[in-house]
């Protein structure tokens, strides 16, 4: 009796093969769905009954979050009502893998009689589905995964990948990016790393330590402890442009070679030419810059400010990491 990992084993060969055998039936009628839905001016409305239904649920909404906007109609209610959804600038994509699926006959009708192109996904090109199609897509499988031969299993994975390489194929063609994307994606870990900005996680305002070059330590550790990012001050000159940083590594180098340490000049202190970066920056970059240089924290400046030089800010590392960004 084969075991519980050979017979895993064996689904997922006879999947894997379903789908590299549909590799070789990718051709014009292809090219030609893809046409259909760039040239579609309302939306791709996908249909499909039982397993066909749910694969289609996926299709519809891998494309509308890839930049075609897609909806899924049961069969079962449109006849009920949900025609209604669909509009003459739409193009309806119908999957049934035998292609004589009784509850698509109603919705079928409605856009035979509107002219509304029919794009079939099935596995059955002699069907009534893929006869009245306006492209018909070969998604056939030599065998079913299913040891009793019935259950869709290869033939649902092949109409998923299909629907994949076609979403993908209109993603290229409508030159769709990571921003797109990101877009629609706000909520998700991309979305955020795309679209957070410096200014949006950064602390301004009081929350900026800073100090004047003709501060002292003194000064210097009290605004280091009181501010909202801790251990660190920047030093500004008379116009108020950075000009250098003391963090608590500043101040650990120097207690053991000054004596009054409390009574030294900033600038005897600080270190020059702080990292820093525009607040209109994407808060992934500040990611990078503070891995890049091993640092925890960036001052912030506004390069379209009337003080281009000056610090508004700044961004402690676990600004980032509460935002989710790492």
């Amino acid at each position: 009796m084969m075991s519980d990992i050979e017979e895993g084993k064996r689904v997922l060969k006879i999947e894997a093969q379903s789908i590299m055998d549909l590799v070789e039936r990718i051709d014009e009628n292809f090219s030609r769905a893809v046409d259909l839905f760039i040239n579609c001016k309302g939306k791709v409305i996908i249909s499909g009954m039982g397993k066909s239904g749910q694969i289609g649920r996926k299709i519809a909404s891998t494309m509308s979050s890839t930049g075609t906007p897609a909806l899924f109609v049961s069969p079962a209610e449109s006849s009920h009502g949900d025609l209604g959804v669909i509009s003459g600038s739409d193009v309806v994509v119908a999957i049934s893998y035998g292609g004589e699926s009784h509850e698509m006959t109603p919705l079928l009708h409605y856009a035979k009689r509107k002219g509304i192109p029919l794009v079939a996904l099935t596995g059955n090109l002699k069907s009534s589905l893929a006869e009245n199609a306006d492209v018909a897509l070969d998604a056939s499988v030599k065998e079913e995964a299913c040891p009793l031969g019935v259950a869709p299993t290869s033939s649902s994975t092949v109409a998923l990948a299909l629907g994949d390489a076609l979403a993908m194929a209109l993603l290229k063609r409508r030159g769709f990016n990571q921003q797109d994307f990101a877009e629609f994606h706000p909520g998700g870990s991309l979305g955020r790393r795309l679209l957070t900005k410096v200014k949006d996680l950064m602390h301004f305002g009081e929350g900026v330590p800073t100090i004047g070059l003709d501060g002292n330590m003194r000064e210097v550790l009290s605004l280091m402890t009181s501010k909202e990012v801790r251990g660190i001050c920047s030093v500004v000159d008379a116009k108020g442009a950075l000009i250098g940083a003391i963090t608590d590594g500043d101040v650990r180098r120097h207690i053991q070679k000054e004596k009054n340490l409390l009574d030294e000049t900033v600038e005897k202190i600080m270190s020059r030419n702080p990292k820093t970066i525009d607040q209109d920056e994407m808060a992934e970059k500040a990611l990078f810059l503070m891995e890049q240089f091993q640092i925890q924290t960036l001052f912030v400046t506004n390069k379209l400010g009337e003080q281009p030089l000056s610090p508004v800010g700044i961004l402690h590392l676990q600004d980032l990491i509460k935002a989710g960004l790492r």
